[in-house]
């Protein structure tokens, strides 16, 4: 393991390979013909090391020491930058809200360069609200507290519940003030400033093709694509027609993939606007995400969202074909075949038909699933949950309690029901149609799970470890940033600590398990948030 940040082996192949900003001005314009823009962290007045992530410092091949450094704190705050080094904001567009926004880039993420570690792995160094770049438009390049730490404390908790997603390294209060406007309402306020490093194979998006695309510079699209094959899928092959064919269908397979691990938790993005889709099929962009809390697939935490709803939860799986469809129109010259790429576009549908239902058959406990058998016993669980204001997380979870082991006797409406009620927000929900909906449904299941030969005990011990019991609900996020903000950031260590182990009972630990309470459901921060960050 490497003992300081000097031994970290940068070889920086994006901005090696790709062409610059001939323009060394950084003030909001057009950049074209270049991937980036050289820039510089902006110092920070009094930064502070909030918390740190020990197993992507590991990842990166750095001893545990490294982060209680003085030169830890310095770079992954913007004040210091290492020679090996080549700070950079890179250039993309993107579809926002289904609209061509044109050129956005990283306005407030400057990437300090790649390092490739002993292992051969190779990883993207980001500051995300360390200053402005050419991209910032008419923003300051800077990010606030409330959204760094959700930031942070989401992107640990996504790869501890197994969803492919970008990694935090650091989170850093920047002791200068930021003014944000939080509900656009004409009321800015002062907030406390702070930068998180982010880590990823690299941060290339869908946008980042079609902003080449949009501008009918074909050469930078092709250098942008071969870059991109050569260095993150060289088992493809030399690039071609075929090959990138071949890029955009793995790209496919690695978005359902995705979207089918967000599904299954209950993640909403908020914002899957293709320049925050990554090629890697990684979750990227924590903005105004949110998780399920009562079951509600009309739900989206973005306000900006609030009146089409184009990125609710249900709808997440259409966006994103939609989004590899932009990308597929952004790269078709590079192909020049319809058929082709609609070919490799269909591997986007073929992977989420195959895994989707896969996925759910896991979560009820079926050991032997049978789409034909299966679907409409999952279809009709899917109509009834949102009938009553039930967790979802704790749904889930709850029904491996449900006694279905084939010899156990019928039980009665009460005793069939009892194991979820701790799910409902309000039990007196569950009466009338609806109740006798839900036991019809817990008959018919105890009916499908009971010939299958595995004990209650086996099918709990499956059904846990997909279905979580702990998540970063909204008003937990909220309560680490209440206090944060107060210099306090014990609870910010405690849930960044039970967020490890996701799946695993924890005694002592309940409280991060519960429903939202009461006064979350309209605070702030704990339902609906803005992009204002």
């Amino acid at each position: 393991m490497a003992v300081s940040l000097t031994e970290l082996a940068f070889d920086n192949r994006f901005t090696a390979e790709l062409p610059a900003d001939p323009m060394d001005l950084n003030r909001p314009r057009q950049v074209h013909h270049a991937a980036y823009s050289r820039v510089q962290p902006i110092p920070t007045s009094s930064p502070r090391l909030i918390a740190h992530s020990p197993e992507v410092l590991e990842m990166l091949g750095l001893d545990a020491s490294v982060a209680e450094t003085d030169g830890f704190l310095r770079v992954f705050s913007g004040n210091a930058t290492l020679d090996a080094m080549d700070p950079h904001a890179a250039c993309y567009g993107g579809h926002q809200f289904g609209n061509w926004a044109g050129q956005l880039g990283d306005g407030r993420a400057i990437t300090l360069g790649e390092i490739v570690t002993d292992t051969g792995e190779r990883h993207m160094l980001q500051l995300k609200g360390a200053g402005p770049t050419p991209y910032s438009r008419t923003a300051d390049g800077l990010a606030v507290l409330r959204s760094s730490m959700r930031e942070f404390l989401c992107s640990e908790a996504m790869h501890h519940l197994g969803v492919p997603t970008t990694r935090a390294l650091s989170l850093a209060i920047t002791g200068d003030q930021v003014t944000r406007d939080m509900f656009y309402d004409g009321r800015p306020a002062l907030e406390p400033g702070a930068v998180v490093c982010r880590v990823a194979p690299s941060f290339i998006r869908f946008g980042t093709f079609e902003i080449a695309r949009s501008r009918d510079d074909l050469d930078l699209l092709r250098q942008l694509a071969d870059h991109t094959i050569r260095t993150h899928f060289p088992e493809l092959g030399a690039p071609s027609a075929e090959v990138y064919t071949e890029w955009f269908a793995e790209i496919a397979r690695r978005t359902a993939d995705m979207i089918v691990h967000w599904q299954r938790v209950g993640f909403v993005h908020g914002v899957m606007n293709t320049d925050n889709m990554s090629i890697h099929g990684l979750t990227i962009d924590y903005g105004p995400y949110g998780w399920l809390e009562d079951y509600d697939p009309g739900w989206t935490p973005n306000t900006t969202d609030a009146q089409f709803k184009r990125y609710r939860y249900g709808a997440q799986p259409h966006i994103g074909q939609w989004n590899l469809t932009q990308l597929a129109n952004a790269i078709y010259p590079l192909v020049d075949d319809v058929d082709m790429l609609q070919g490799a576009l269909e591997e986007y549908t073929n992977r989420f038909n195959e895994t989707w239902p896969a996925m759910m058959a896991a979560k009820l406990g079926i050991a032997t699933h049978d789409t034909n058998r299966d679907q409409p016993l999952i279809g009709d669980l899917l109509e009834i949950l949102p009938k009553t204001e039930v967790d979802m997380t704790l749904f889930f979870r709850s029904l491996a309690d449900v006694a279905v082991s084939e010899g156990e006797s019928e039980p009665d409406d009460e005793t069939l029901l009892k194991p979820l009620l701790g799910a409902y927000y309000e039990t007196d929900q569950l009466t009338g149609d609806v109740r006798a909906e839900t036991v019809g449904w817990l008959q018919r299941y105890r009916g499908r799970i009971a010939g299958e030969g595995r004990s209650d005990h086996e099918r709990r011990e499956a059904m846990n470890r997909v279905n979580p019991l702990y998540v970063l609900r909204n008003y937990l996020a909220q309560l680490a940033i209440d206090d944060a903000e107060k210099g306090e950031t014990g609870l910010t260590h405690e849930l960044l600590d039970v967020l490890r182990r996701p799946y695993d009972e924890q005694p002592g630990r309940e409280r991060f398990a519960e429903k939202r309470p009461d006064w979350a459901r309209t605070r702030a921060g704990c339902s609906m948030l803005s992009c204002s960050s």
